[in-house]
């Protein structure tokens, strides 16, 4: 079938306010995302409000199957990708059908060629848009700063992300928050895999060591998502003498990160390292690569990819060309107000060139001598499967 645009039909709500969205976030499968998205939606309805199911990924768990009972579902779309027929989410029918709330399970989730986007979260923005309220649902994992963490913390590289954008665009998150030794008792149930499933589950992603690691990690995050939404809403306090005296008085100087990068996949991890540090300081963050030569065919698909990552998370990808790295980096945090530089951890030098010239982070320092230096360790864990299956994660 040939996939169809949002354009193919005019939505009755398009007049009305952005919809409001809610996340419910998970540590990993099975804490019970899914359930408690349905069981709110189910309220919802019982309240009289107009509630549909635009997409249900249930993963033949009884419970979440019966939760879902008496709620209109979207019908799936069947779309033709080569030899093969995908099944997804049906956008348009969704923006025709213009429910007061729609759920949509699994947000991180990869589209079927040639729809309207790639990505789940996408259609969930066009959603959005036309004032429909959403729920949707996703594991901390996913989140694109978190990749390299996680695979450090589980040794199982994440396949699909979000961007964390995604999730701070929810009006709320909600944590569903359960204990290892919880999880793996519903695990060991047969309440999220099959029985012949549960055995290679334990003895891979679901240990105890993972699953607190991951536990941790999601409640650092919402606490941190929860803090940054309160600094933004505070109102000003004091009076209007108060105020002015403010105003007046020497503003603190916005944070503005630098991290030096190579066209190198062990760049992604500085980049993700540096975004968060951004984040947590409220920050803007630059990316630069100093080259003394024009790239070759790998490093520019590194830098491909590279400049990709950057846009998910709304760095700015700058190239300069010099021959001495730190002079130039220097330069350029200069022009840019860059408060804090980080790099990754410099390759080994020989006996001689140490006596020659100093080490980059030295010459960084001594350039900028009111500039925050960090060097990001590199923890990788070897053996990292670069694979994972949609329902462990």
């Amino acid at each position: 079938m040939e996939p169809r645009t949002s354009t193919d039909a005019e939505s009755p709500v398009s007049d009305r306010h952005r919809g409001r969205y809610k996340i419910f976030l998970g540590m990993a499968a099975g804490v019970g995302k899914t359930y408690r998205m349905l069981q709110e939606g189910q309220a919802e309805a019982e309240a009289g409000r107009d509630v549909v199911i635009g997409y249900l990924e249930p993963h033949d768990r009884l419970e979440t199957i019966v939760q879902a009972e008496g709620l209109e579902m979207i019908p799936r779309r069947r779309v033709r990708y080569r030899d093969t027929e995908l099944e997804d989410m049906d956008l348009p029918a969704i923006l025709r059908r213009a429910p007061e709330l729609c759920m949509i399970d699994e947000l991180a989730h990869t589209n079927a060629p040639g729809l309207e986007h790639a990505k789940r979260f996408e259609d969930i923005e066009d959603v959005l848009s036309a004032g429909i309220d959403v729920f949707s649902t996703v594991n901390v994992q996913h989140l694109e700063s978190l990749n390299d963490q996680v695979a450090e913390l589980t040794g199982t590289r994440v396949r699909e992300t979000v961007p964390d954008a995604a999730l701070a665009a929810a009006d709320d998150v909600v944590l569903i928050d359960l204990t290892p030794e919880s999880l793996i008792e519903r695990l060991i149930a047969g309440k999220i895999y099959p029985q012949d499933r549960v055995q290679a589950a334990l003895n891979n992603f679901f240990t105890v060591e993972n699953l607190a690691a991951l536990r941790e990690v999601s409640l650092r995050e919402v606490a941190e998502e929860v803090e940054h939404k309160r600094a933004i809403a505070e109102p000003a306090v004091g009076s209007r003498d108060e105020r002015l005296i403010d105003t007046a008085a020497p503003q603190a100087i916005r944070e503005r990160l630098l991290a030096l990068i190579t066209p190198a996949p062990t760049s992604q991890r500085v980049v993700r390292r540096a975004w968060r540090s951004a984040q947590r300081l409220g920050g803007e963050l630059d990316l630069l690569w100093v080259t003394d030569h024009e790239p070759g065919e790998e490093e520019r698909e590194q830098v491909e990819a590279l400049r990709r990552l950057a846009t998910v998370l709304g760095a700015h990808l700058l190239i300069e060309h010099g021959d001495d790295i730190a002079a130039t980096a220097a330069r350029v945090a200069q022009d840019r107000g860059t408060t804090y530089v980080l790099m990754g951890r410099p390759k080994p030098r020989s006996a001689i060139r140490r006596l020659l010239a100093p080490a980059l982070p030295f010459r960084l320092l001594s350039l900028l001598p009111g500039v925050d230096l960090r060097i990001v360790a590199d923890r990788t864990r070897r053996g990292v499967a670069s694979n994972a299956t949609k329902e462990e994660l």
